[in-house]
């Protein structure tokens, strides 16, 4: 085993006792980026003159990780995977990276992800694609793309992530890893590239959940950049991990979970369910009581399109001052109009500019009411209906997706109307600021697939725990990815 394929409290030990320099873990972690790069195109930037740090009594400190691109970092090249920004480089730090860096934590690349973060495949970077590194016919998922593929592959234990509908936890669970949203505002967004404010959550990939709740607790904290965070003091996630979870009450959604649901299932989605079925038994084996709750399908239908309609409108406005006046390559006209429409028409990715036109529409006064202000609403119907869960169970288990990873050019997946919820339901979290887990629980075709634990805002220890009695009930705890032939 190489050292970047431990966990942080293994990493930790072994800088303490001598058995190995921080120096050396960087030299390490840079190799293997540039291995990683051929194979899978994951980052951005690879940080060539990073240097070990020092260590001290912080389980971070010395220890490489990587940053998801829309980060900002001072003097570092930082694109969102955009041609917009693709020569920006920032005169400031976002808090997140901040505090990990008082932490003594390492950076040794900028990851990509697809544009902006809008996007679920890994494939709309400026950069190119990012492939799977299970398998490089299929796609990580995204828009933690690079992230999730660089942890898989044993780059370090941990990068960051944004989570705005699935961002972290789909590419963790296509890349058999560990993904972690924390509660909306645990972690300040200041100097996150913005998407859709009122979903944009940052958080981490790693590959176990203790590795998460150290990330997590050295990352968050209050803000005065950021008027949406809160004071965390109080929760110490990784102290609270004990794996106790005998009384525990979880549910699951009867009409995202049976199979019935479902009449053209493809033999993928089939043992996706089996094997989630065997992770509920695995539950009730750990003491917890588990139950099956029945949501209004035509509730759950709608999240999708009211994620579109609100990330996309949140988008046009937050992306507004991406002119090529203040920053990034100036456009090309004879005035600053023209100059303007030839920046955002040239730069932007087809997908991105679909994206503006849907939120520029929904937001025309004509429009607001009947789009706009009614995904609203049923945002707060759906966040309303999970408030309840919650006033009964700890936590809501759910499958991740309809199979393991899809691939890269379409031709192989069956997906159809009926499989939407199982795909967007991770949304939820991100539509009630929840928090949000998704571990690794088995294999389908020699990729692995996930599972996602949810909770109610604030309870984040109790969600990490539960995920953590899980994941040692298991056997994908810290698995590094395989490709298969």
């Amino acid at each position: 085993m190489s050292y970047m394929e431990k966990t942080i409290v293994e990493l930790h030990e072994d800088l303490k006792k001598g058995v190995v320099t921080s120096d050396e873990l960087v030299k390490e972690s840079l190799k293997k980026s540039h291995e990683i790069q051929e194979k899978y195109n994951a980052f951005v930037t690879i940080l060539d003159d990073a240097k070990g740090g020092n260590v001290t009594d912080n389980l971070l400190s010395g220890i490489p990780y990587g940053i998801k691109d829309n980060y900002s970092t001072k003097d570092i090249l930082s694109t969102g995977s955009s041609n917009t920004l693709k020569d920006y480089v920032p005169f400031f730090t976002a808090t997140a990276i901040k505090n990990l860096e008082k932490a003594g934590a390492i950076a040794t690349n900028k990851t990509v992800l697809d544009e902006f973060g809008m996007g679920g495949t890994g494939t709309t970077g400026h950069t190119g694609v990012v492939k799977n590194p299970w398998d490089r016919t299929r796609m990580c998922a995204g828009s933690s793309s690079g992230s999730a593929c660089a942890v898989a592959a044993g780059v370090y234990p941990y990068a960051t992530g944004s989570d705005t509908g699935d961002s972290i936890r789909k590419p963790a669970a296509y890349c058999g890893i560990v993904g972690y949203k924390p509660t909306y505002g645990m972690i300040s967004r200041y100097g996150l590239f913005p998407f859709a404010s009122s979903l944009d959550h940052c958080g981490v990939l790693s590959r176990c959940v203790s590795d998460a709740a150290i990330v997590v607790d050295n990352m968050k904290g209050i803000d005065k950049n950021d008027m949406t965070s809160w004071d965390s003091s109080d929760i110490h996630l990784y102290d609270s991990l004990n794996g106790d979870v005998k009384g525990k009450k979880i549910c699951y959604v009867k009409e995202i979970c049976d199979i019935e649901n479902y009449q053209s299932a493809s033999d993928e989605l089939k043992r996706h369910l089996e094997n989630f079925n065997k992770t509920l038994d695995k539950c009730r084996e750990l003491g917890m009581e588990v139950e099956e709750v029945s949501i209004d399908k035509k509730l759950l239908n709608a999240v999708a399109s009211v994620y579109v309609v609100i990330s996309c409108a949140e988008a046009t406005s937050n992306m507004s001052n991406l002119t090529g006046i203040i920053f990034g390559p100036r456009g090309e006209g004879k005035n600053y109009i023209e100059m303007m429409k030839n920046y955002r028409t040239e730069g932007f990715s087809p997908l991105i500019k679909r994206r503006f036109v849907i939120g520029s529409y929904v937001l025309q006064a004509q429009n607001k009411n009947r789009y706009f202000f009614n995904a609203q609403r049923v945002r707060r119907l759906v966040v309303d209906e999970w408030k309840k869960l919650y006033e009964k169970y700890d936590a809501i288990i759910l499958p991740v997706g309809s199979g393991p990873a899809k691939h890269l050019d379409g031709s192989l997946d069956i997906l159809d109307a009926s499989t939407q919820i199982l795909e967007e339901h991770l949304q939820i979290g991100n539509f009630g600021g929840f928090p949000s887990i998704t571990i690794p629980n088995g294999f389908v075709n020699n990729l692995p697939v996930g599972v996602n634990i949810t909770g109610n805002c604030y309870d984040d220890a109790n969600v990490l725990n539960i995920a953590y009695a899980l994941e040692n009930s298991m056997e994908y705890k810290n698995q590094i990815a395989k490709e298969v032939e």
